[in-house]
């Protein structure tokens, strides 16, 4: 299967991305964060200067994606191009989890290799994150390439007294012995517990305790087990991501992203195990994009009420999904509809259609006094304010509309640029999904004209109700007669 890139895509055919430190000329107020880890808004500045090093959790690779994981991918992806945007060089991390049950049990499901599935899963995850427009990270590690040094991880937390081995041969880590567990998710242990309703598993000494490394079982196949100090097995999930991300980002790093169901117990994990191991704090910054619901309930697998990007690309292009997750903001919750996708269409169309009326003038550097401009940055700045922001595109879609004002409309792409929307040819866009071809428009066009022309406007009105039947809508201006497919 050949896989779409940005460089292919025709959504992202005409986009040159602006230069960095260049494209920002203007910087008037501090970036703050949404900080999880205290509840509050944070003033944000990287612990090296200049340069913003942050790691995301991605995808168990055993199955297609679904729109929620386009959600925490497109909110991740909006937060690194603006802190790009800004002037800051980004090293982003995320990471693709190429081993657990849930694969194991598909690879054997299948009939094929572990390898073979997961190699599989992340050319079809990577077809559907560049069609979204979702630049690659920096790195994306697959956890099967981290094995050593998740076992140094757990030899440090044994050596330390914070992991220790049970009866059926598994290594847990001992939630009551680091001091700072719960710290994430703000609750206590006694809370944790509480919430769990869990008996004590075999060999543990708490119902909190997690595996660090699972031993071998005789069913499991070829390419699920490792040698180890600790037996044969496989490491836990949690251990993985505190592997990856020391690793590539260092002890201590400043951002730390994931979805809000992360938060517990996977990301107070990655905190126990890691700040156990090194001694040094993890992440400075965590970050959780929220749910997208369907009829109330989270979107997921488990519950078998996903729809997977596969499917909505079917029926909507790319980038009305782009915008529908973009325009609300990443910490909200974001109910999923075909109501919600048409009206995102919709929206969008407004937006091309005022770029399509005006040719852009070329941007630069964006003049950030501009009062558009200014209150563009301003939201970004706060907490990554789509929703704001997006208010401001429409805003200048109106003056575009009103004054023909091309500076207004280069403003526009410019601006909707950092959040990766608006590069297309807005002509395609407003055409895109025409059941008739472009010549046979362009004749009955064509024909209507030549009819007002003879005055038959009898004829005329028929030939324009015939197209709209057809889903083309006519749109005169003094300039002539364009479509666009109707909505």
């Amino acid at each position: 299967m050949t896989m779409a890139t940005r460089d292919t895509h025709p959504f992202f055919a005409s986009f040159q991305p602006f230069s960095g430190t260049a494209f920002f000329a203007f910087f008037s107020m501090t970036l703050r964060i949404y900080n999880t880890l205290s509840r509050a808004l944070e003033d944000f500045s990287p612990l090296e200067p200049g340069h913003v090093r942050m790691y995301v959790c991605g995808m168990t690779v055993y199955d297609l994606c679904h729109v929620g994981h386009a959600r925490s991918a497109v909110a991740f992806d909006v937060a690194q191009r603006w802190l790009k945007a800004s002037g800051y060089k980004v090293t982003f991390v995320r990471n693709i989890t190429d081993i657990e049950d849930k694969i194991i049990r598909r690879a054997l499901e299948n009939g094929e290799t572990i390898r073979q599935l997961t190699d599989r899963m992340i050319a079809e995850m990577y077809r559907d994150f560049d069609a979204l427009g979702v630049e690659r990270p920096t790195h994306d590690p697959r956890a099967t390439d981290y094995v050593p040094q998740m076992l140094d991880i757990v030899r440090k937390l044994q050596d330390k007294g914070l992991a220790y081995p049970s009866g059926n041969g598994d290594m847990n880590y001992a939630v009551r012995r680091f001091a700072g567990y719960g710290k994430l998710s703000g609750k206590s242990l006694d809370e944790l517990q509480a919430g769990e309703r869990v008996a004590v598993s075999e060999g543990k000494q708490d119902p909190l305790d997690f595996v660090l490394w699972k031993s071998a079982k005789p069913t499991e196949p070829e390419g699920a087990r490792w040698d180890s100090p600790f037996g044969l097995g496989r490491p836990g999930w949690h251990i993985e991501c505190s592997a990856m991300s020391c690793a590539l980002l260092g002890e201590t790093f400043d951002i730390h992203g994931g979805g809000a169901d992360l938060q517990f117990p996977h990301h107070e994990n990655e905190i126990a195990q890691s700040e156990g191991a090194n001694g040094q704090p993890f992440a400075r910054f965590w970050m959780h994009n929220g749910f997208i619901n369907v009829d109330n309930e989270k979107m997921s697998k488990s519950l078998g009420n996903f729809f997977t990007i596969r499917d909505v690309l079917q029926q909507y292009d790319a980038e009305t999904l782009r915008f529908f997750i973009v325009r609300a903001h990443y910490r909200s919750p974001l109910n999923y509809s075909d109501a919600h996708l048409d009206d995102a269409r919709g929206a969008l169309k407004r937006l091309y259609t005022a770029l399509d009326a005006v040719a852009p003038q070329p941007v630069e550097v964006i003049d950030w006094s501009q009062p558009q401009a200014a209150r563009f940055k301003a939201a970004m700045d706060e907490d990554f304010g789509t929703p704001e922001a997006v208010a401001v595109l429409f805003e200048l879609a109106t003056e575009v509309n009103k004054s023909r004002s091309a500076e207004a409309a280069g403003l526009l792409k410019a601006l909707a640029g950092t959040l990766g929307l608006l590069q297309g040819d807005p002509k395609a866009f407003l055409q895109a999904g025409a059941t008739l071809d472009e010549a046979a428009i362009a004749a009955l066009i064509q024909r209507r004209a030549d009819a007002k022309a003879a005055r038959d406007f009898a004829q005329a009105d028929q030939i324009r109700k015939d197209l709209l039947a057809q889903g083309v809508v006519l749109k005169d201006s003094p300039t002539g007669t364009t479509w666009e497919v109707a909505q």
